[in-house]
């Protein structure tokens, strides 16, 4: 692993994927410069925290049970269940800015105040975050990396579920939504290897949506496409 060219105490870190599409509306670019410092959960970069000094998250929502999202595309879930849970404070991380502008404007839409945003990598914040510190995380469809070669790249690799682990609260909840079958695979191997284990009740179990699931623009596009939604729920051993 080699060092950050900035930070020398930071391991180096590939990032895979768009940080930015072609373009964004005037509005979101409003968004962006009115709304995201502001919804921050703390200095969680390099270049603001090199000394990973850890947040605070209940203290972030006063005192608040926090659940994470971990890549949140367009926000519409992250939204949903902050509106759906005030009790509950809520984190989202999403490298895409395109996407960070649409939760913007979805959450000055529904008039939530239960959010904070990440406009980064995971990583950077599982570094800040206590252990033992969420009690809910979702993954729900991640990039699914479908060349075998790249399949280091997906999200339920040891890079990323061991420091998941050790920010989750033992008997926290992750849910993971996919519709690409060899990534129901690589979780269900990979996933409990990590400190989970799968909560499974029956053959059909994966196939029924949570019961306050709201179906994201990605899972319409699959299901337009004809593929299969999977849903996997793990608690925290």
């Amino acid at each position: 692993m080699t060092d950050h060219p900035k930070h020398p105490k930071a391991p180096w870190r590939n990032f895979y994927g768009r940080r930015k599409g072609k373009h964004l509306r005037d509005s979101q670019e409003t968004y962006l410069q009115e709304d995201l410092v502001g919804l921050s959960p703390g200095p969680v970069d390099w270049d603001v925290n090199p000394d990973r000094t850890p947040l605070d998250p209940r203290a972030i929502f006063g005192g608040r049970d926090v659940w994470l999202e971990v890549g949140f595309g367009g926000g519409e879930h992250m939204v949903h269940q902050a509106a759906r849970n005030p009790d509950v404070g809520i984190i989202g991380c999403e490298p895409y800015i395109n996407g960070v502008a649409m939760l913007l404007g979805k959450i000055r839409e529904a008039g939530v105040s239960n959010l904070r945003v990440h406009p980064g990598d995971a990583r950077d914040l599982f570094d800040v975050l206590p252990e033992a510190s969420i009690s809910r995380a979702f993954l729900l469809y991640p990039d699914p990396w479908p060349k075998k070669k790249h399949h280091r790249r997906r999200f339920v690799t040891a890079e990323h579920l061991v420091p998941l682990a050790h920010v989750l609260k033992p008997g926290a909840i992750f849910r993971v939504a996919t519709d690409i079958p060899d990534y129901v695979r690589q979780t269900l191997e990979q996933v409990p290897r990590h400190g989970f284990e799968w909560l499974a009740e029956g053959p059909q179990d994966w196939r029924d949506p949570w019961g306050d699931w709201l179906s994201t623009r990605y899972e319409q596009k699959a299901l337009r496409e004809g593929r299969t939604p999977h849903y996997l729920t793990f608690r925290r051993t």
